[in-house]
């Protein structure tokens, strides 16, 4: 009779996290953090759009912008080398990510940058957690990545702080940090 088989020994694709498993589920945080990283970009896309070049914060949203797209590069450049799976939900960050950097600058620079404001709070928390449960050693490269990117979202809310003066917009600062975290338990699935 053949021995069963072990976690290690199943496709890449059919390991699955088992009960008392100290290993986290890495596949999980590249996916959400991909997810994440296309509606990031998507917003900057969408807040240039509406504010072109002719807006004194058109240069520090380019800045930004170019960020989360070597972030997104990074991401889908480890989402295809460790074969996982991307949320099923892509094509919508995609579209919402554009509609909410949009949305929100057309009610002004103001509120373009309550949104990043909102947006990167969520984010740090969300690498914060990733980061603390990557400490145990079990995969650098991602770890590494994750301090990375966070560095950056960090610089962007505090960048996007002085530009609000504080909570500017308080109910749909509320409602954009609401969403982020939905879309990570989502991403984090499906």
């Amino acid at each position: 009779m053949a021995d069963a088989e072990t976690p290690q020994d199943l496709p890449l694709m059919s390991r699955r996290r088992l009960p008392g498993d100290r290993h986290h589920d890495t596949r999980a945080m590249i996916r959400v953090d991909q997810a994440g990283e296309t509606g990031a970009a998507r917003i900057y896309a969408g807040q240039l759009a509406v504010m072109g070049g002719r807006h004194k914060m058109a240069g520090e949203i380019r800045h930004m912008a170019a960020q989360e797209q070597r972030h997104l590069d990074g991401m889908n450049a480890i989402l295809a080398r460790r074969d996982v799976r991307p949320t099923l939900f892509g094509p919508f960050w995609h579209v919402a990510g554009f509609a909410l950097g949009a949305g929100t600058a057309l009610l002004g620079p103001k509120a373009a940058m309550a949104c990043t404001e909102a947006v990167e709070t969520v984010i740090d928390e969300h690498y914060g957690e990733q980061t603390e449960a990557l400490s145990d050693g079990s995969d650098p490269e991602l770890k590494a990545m994750i301090d990375d990117y966070r560095a950056d979202e960090v610089e962007h809310r505090e960048a996007a702080a002085v530009h609000t003066g504080g909570s500017a917009f308080p109910v749909m600062e509320a409602i954009i940090r609401a969403g982020c975290r939905t879309a990570i338990a989502v991403a984090k699935r499906i």
